[in-house]
């Protein structure tokens, strides 16, 4: 059966250029769904999906949007409407890949839309921005960019290249499957940072040979983000959040914030969850001299030229080791809490640049004096990389796998 391809834009100043692409891609094989957010003039052909349907869909009337008076109330309602739109589409079967084209205000419109749809359906997104940092646009979704060069607005030979291009690029996003695996595996998320890797490797072998998938998250904001969108999204079955670094980027005004939701996902979806303190004794900054001034006399570590670490203290620890106990109290489903009592990253082990007891102290206490009755509280005698306390950390969360 051919594949189908929604393609999402405003029709009235963009429709010569859909109307090329649409062509491009029925040639290809597959079927088109074209969905029409202009409100202005007129769509240069009859889309299949009709503006005022989107607009309704965001809880506007066209008419309303059409005058031109309420451009931000315009952008608002399209852009909701339109996500509203795609995703019904794609649970109705009508999706197998989609495509937008435009500038500034199209952009806004269509990954929107793209970002509502799930991890792997094919997101081809041809814009005027998407030769610069494009990050608020994609959000956590795996929405490929493809530079327009020159505006979209109207054929030229440099556009009909562009748009060629882009329609080859969907087409193959579509009709190229992924071989399938022997078996679905249930899957396991993990958190992981340098000063972790040893730690999350082990217990990863120890979970691949009980049967699951492991995702290893890099724990760099994105990373972070990234793996509490999975897990919200329903494909996680347990999470092995050994490294929860993020939140001292948090505390600390660091580049490698997560926000102020890292570590409620699987809290809120009640998957079974295994939280420890991984490298809260480091805040990200970038190059030495990013780092704010009233660090300047705190302990730094120069992990490479354009990565400068700040020791956390005891007060900063304080309050991470709340948000910890936070996060596992709030949770719906089984979690345990462990501690490395001999440190909480590779720096932070016994000489190391980054040990400080007192601080490590903090952390623990507060996670002790704030978990709720009945959340196992398991502290191992161990740095967080020693075999004994990640063995000790996977054995937990199988366990909790099989509550």
């Amino acid at each position: 059966m051919p594949k189908t391809v929604v393609m999402v834009g405003a029709l009235d100043t963009k429709g010569e250029d859909f109307a090329y692409v649409k062509a491009l891609i029925e040639r290809g094989g597959a079927r088109t769904v074209v969905v029409d957010f202009g409100v202005m003039g007129e769509p240069a052909f009859p889309p299949d999906v009709a503006r005022a349907e989107v607009a309704g869909a965001g809880g506007a009337n066209l008419a309303q949007l059409a005058d031109g008076d309420h451009k931000d109330l315009a952008m608002r309602a399209m852009s909701d409407g339109l996500a509203v739109v795609v995703r019904r589409l794609y649970d109705e079967g009508r999706l197998d890949g989609i495509l937008g084209m435009g500038g500034g205000g199209g952009t806004s419109i269509a990954t929107a839309a793209m970002r509502a749809l799930p991890v792997g359906v094919p997101k081809v997104m041809v814009s005027t921005l998407a030769g610069g940092d494009v990050h608020e646009y994609a959000g956590l979704k795996d929405i490929t960019f493809m530079p327009s060069i020159v505006d979209v607005a109207g054929l030229n030979r440099i556009s009909r290249r562009i748009y060629a291009n882009a329609a080859g690029a969907i087409l193959g996003m579509v009709q190229v499957e992924a071989p399938p695996a022997a078996a679905d595996k249930p899957i396991l998320t993990a958190s992981m940072f340098g000063n972790t890797t040893t730690a999350v490797g082990h217990a990863r072998g120890i979970f691949e040979a009980a049967g699951y998938e492991v995702l290893v998250f890099h724990a760099t904001g994105v990373g972070g983000r990234t793996m509490e969108s999975l897990i919200a999204d329903g494909y996680v079955t347990g999470c092995f959040d050994l490294t929860t670094t993020e939140i001292a980027d948090q505390v600390c005004g660091g580049v490698l914030d997560a926000g102020p939701d890292r570590m409620m996902a699987a809290a809120r979806a009640g998957i079974p969850t295994l939280l420890a303190p991984g490298c809260v004794d480091m805040a990200n900054f970038g190059g030495i001299e990013t780092v704010p001034e009233k660090y300047r006399g705190r302990t730094l570590y120069q992990w490479n030229p354009n990565i400068t670490l700040l020791r956390t203290d005891v007060a900063e620890n304080a309050r991470m080791g709340a948000m910890i106990a936070a996060a596992a109290n709030a949770s719906t489903g089984p979690v345990a809490v462990l501690l490395p009592l001999r440190g909480v990253s590779m720096l932070d082990s016994a000489g190391g640049a980054f040990w400080d007891p007192a601080a490590d102290a903090a952390c623990f206490d507060a996670i002790r004096a704030d978990l709720k009755p009945g959340i196992p509280l398991i502290e191992v005698d161990a740095n967080i990389n020693d075999p004994a306390f990640s063995g000790k950390c996977a054995e937990t969360l199988l366990e909790l796998l099989r509550s």
